[in-house]
């Protein structure tokens, strides 16, 4: 089946959070999580690395919506549902519908950091991903330097399955890095 026939929800919810795909005029509340999340993200992200203007961001914002419905990848934006705040950023990417299985991606707004919204966040993406996408597998890997990154998968019950060595390039340290690669798998 192509996958641009799949129906789906483009939102859904946890306990604090709603998580739902990129909309037009999200782009200003994420150019301002990144501007104050600058320092904190530099070293994990290449995007938090280069300023780029409210424009550049909303026409990113407005691209990811298009792979959204596309089902080429499935960024999701991460607000707290009481206020409407904007958390964090996430997603489903590196998708292969055929198996299915999915990676997940996530950068938070260091003004809400240390709540544990986006492991909630990841948690409500990771049952979203087995209960309604019938993903057979789903994957999360980061630098293996990223303590704070590497808590999520391990709160979660990820399996580490190894460790991808000289895998990435950190251009903070101006060298080669690790990546960590957790996943669980469906339950058959």
């Amino acid at each position: 089946m192509n996958p641009i026939l799949l129906d789906f929800p483009e939102e859904f919810s946890t306990d604090r959070l709603l998580i739902r795909a990129p909309k037009p005029g999200d782009g200003e509340a994420v150019w301002e999580a990144i501007n104050a999340s600058r320092a904190d993200l530099k070293p994990w992200l290449h995007f938090a690395s280069k300023e780029e203007t409210k424009e550049a961001v909303e026409a990113n914002i407005r691209e990811s919506q298009i792979r959204f419905l596309s089902r080429e990848d499935l960024r999701l934006l991460v607000f707290l549902k009481d206020t409407g705040q904007f958390v964090g950023s996430s997603g489903l990417h590196r998708i292969n519908w055929d198996i299915p299985k999915f990676e997940i991606g996530y950068w938070i707004d260091s003004r809400m950091s240390g709540k544990g919204y986006m492991t909630e966040a990841v948690e409500g993406i990771t049952d979203f991903a087995f209960s309604t996408l019938k993903a057979k597998r789903v994957e999360i890997r980061c630098n293996s330097k990223n303590s704070n990154s590497i808590k999520i998968p391990e709160k979660l019950a990820y399996t580490l399955e190894g460790v991808l060595r000289n895998d990435l390039f950190d251009e903070v340290l101006n060298e080669s890095a690790d990546t960590c690669v957790f996943a669980k798998i469906a339950e058959n």
